[in-house]
């Protein structure tokens, strides 16, 4: 009964014990310094994780941090667990890039933090060592969300306090999966962006438009209009071409509730089309909320 019990709790242990193996503190140790292994092992004792949420490894990166490795070694060791299916082996919980880049430099064995993880904690470690480094594609992320979700009964409001995240966030990277898995790909190889899709989910034909907005090279905005089916009417000749829309594009919507929902303040941002400057504006409420503000904007110098 009482392991039950652990499979029903929320996120993961509370995610900060969790992190504190893929991220130590610092004051622990000096900087920049590797954390100390807890055993060295041999490299075919060491398998992947099944449900790693990440899929895509490229060959040019893993060559050179295989390079890097052959040159200093691997600094940062791998966090792993006893293998569930063979005692005699270890599973990977994050670290699965630096395995697959010691075999192509021809390690013999790797350094590892051996830690007792259930399935939930080695998925949810697994997905925040890979978010936190920026190392999973939406598709892969979202799939990531996915997972904790339906296989561990989890929530987005969970999710997204636990991880960092606004529900929002999550909420826009999860529907990309109802995509066809053609657009999915393209997302993955980085030929489309999350934004390009997000505008492509409402759209009758989905496949025919993404092969013509990666043709055409067409921006979020230009992909939402052709989603709908609206072409920019050409300027009568005499007048003055009409000034350009006011409508904001998915990625600016999505960054303004991720902003919104990490100040507790409605945040609006005016970005000038074609331009790198805008601005943002915060609203409060009260002087608390403009107190709080104030303190939120000091820490961050």
């Amino acid at each position: 009964m009482a392991e039950k019990k652990d499979q029903r709790r929320g996120l993961g242990r509370g995610l900060s014990a969790l992190m504190a193996d893929v991220h130590p503190v610092e004051e622990q140790r000096q900087p920049d310094a590797p954390r100390r292994p807890d055993r060295l092992v041999p490299i075919e004792n060491i398998v992947p994780n099944p449900d790693q949420p990440r899929r895509t490894f490229t060959e040019p990166q893993l060559e050179e941090l295989a390079n890097s490795i052959k040159t200093k070694g691997v600094i940062q060791p791998l966090i792993v667990r006893v293998n569930p299916r063979d005692e005699s082996q270890f599973e990977i919980v994050a670290g699965e890039r630096r395995w697959r880049a010691a075999q192509m430099a021809q390690l013999h064995e790797l350094p590892v933090l051996v830690r007792e993880f259930n399935d939930t904690e080695v998925l949810e470690v697994a997905i925040i060592e890979n978010i936190q480094r920026a190392d999973l594609n939406p598709i892969e992320e979202a799939a990531g969300y996915k997972q904790l979700m339906f296989k561990f009964g989890h929530t987005q409001e969970k999710l997204a306090e636990a991880l960092g995240k606004s529900r929002s966030h999550i909420a826009n990277l999860m529907r990309l999966l109802n995509l066809p898995d053609s657009i999915q790909t393209l997302v993955s190889d980085g030929a489309l962006s999350a934004g390009h899709a997000r505008a492509l989910i409402t759209a009758t034909n989905p496949e025919e438009l993404a092969k013509t907005v990666v043709e055409k090279g067409l921006s979020v905005r230009e992909t939402e209009r052709l989603a709908k089916g609206v072409t920019a009417p050409a300027p009568k000749i005499g007048t003055a071409a009409p000034k350009a829309s006011t409508e904001k594009d998915a990625d600016t919507r999505a960054l303004e509730g991720d902003l919104t929902a990490a100040l507790g303040m409605k945040v609006s941002i005016d970005h000038k089309p074609g331009q790198e400057k805008g601005r943002i504006s915060i609203s409060y409420e009260t002087l608390e909320e403009l107190d709080l503000l104030c303190g939120v904007l000091s820490s961050a110098r």
